[in-house]
């Protein structure tokens, strides 16, 4: 039975934890740009791996080295956050409003399509595309999600050993990628089955400059929030 709470709880700690502010900000000014449901799940998924493996990386190191590592780089994984969303939000308004096309910076060919012919911009050092950078995202994200991770698999649940940490750690990085599977599926899908294009500008510079206000207030000290609260202390005494 304290197993089954114990899997229990990491696995609702990691759906809750995918609903970081600082998440949500910086993936759905990508996931903005999805055009369905399937690259949505695609690129949800390349964020949360790129969570899980640095999150579960240096959280075994804080396991090992706890205060003196906890103490020493923590805040500067923040700060990489903060850095991070203001950085996407800027990139975001400026493809939007084609920044770029009118600094004569980027330019754009024509293409033919059978509904017609468009200009597309290109990125010709481009190679990763939305898959990579939500990655490189989640990898960011995974640097300064470890203090909940120590905190709560190893002093609020008592995990004393190793295999039990990585146990805890690999269930709640499956709750990491369902919520922000089910995020991006309910952020797009409106998107994606109605939304035209000034809905999808709407939204677009709505997420960046959300992006850039929670990044500033990061760098301000601002602590973070969860849009998802979930209270440990009853499933902790539990355990």
């Amino acid at each position: 039975m304290e197993i089954l709470l114990f899997l229990g709880l990491a696995l609702a700690l990691g759906f809750k934890h995918s609903y970081d502010a600082d998440h949500l900000v910086a993936v759905s000014n990508l996931l903005t740009r999805s055009k369905n449901l399937r690259r949505t799940i695609a690129m949800s998924v390349s964020w949360a791996l790129g969570h899980m493996l640095t999150a579960s990386g240096v959280t075994l190191i804080l396991f090992v080295f706890r205060e003196a590592f906890l103490a020493q780089f923590l805040a500067i994984f923040e700060l990489a956050v903060a850095a991070m969303l203001i950085a996407i939000g800027l990139v975001s308004l400026t493809w939007e409003f084609r920044v770029l096309q009118r600094l004569g910076l980027l330019h754009e060919h024509p293409h033919e399509h059978l509904t017609g012919a468009h200009a597309h911009p290109h990125f010709h050092v481009r190679r990763f595309g939305d898959h990579g950078t939500m990655f490189g995202i989640g990898v960011v994200h995974g640097l300064a999600s470890n203090d909940e991770l120590l905190i709560l698999l190893v002093a609020a649940l008592s995990v004393a050993t190793l295999g039990g940490l990585l146990l805890g750690v690999a269930v709640f990085s499956v709750g990491v990628v369902l919520g922000m599977v089910l995020f991006g599926i309910g952020l797009s899908y409106p998107i994606v089955r109605w939304g035209d294009a000034k809905v999808r500008r709407v939204t677009t510079v709505v997420t960046a400059i959300l992006s850039i206000a929670y990044g500033i207030l990061l760098f301000a000290g601002f602590g973070g929030i969860s849009l998802l609260p979930f209270v440990t202390a009853e499933w902790s005494a539990r355990v």
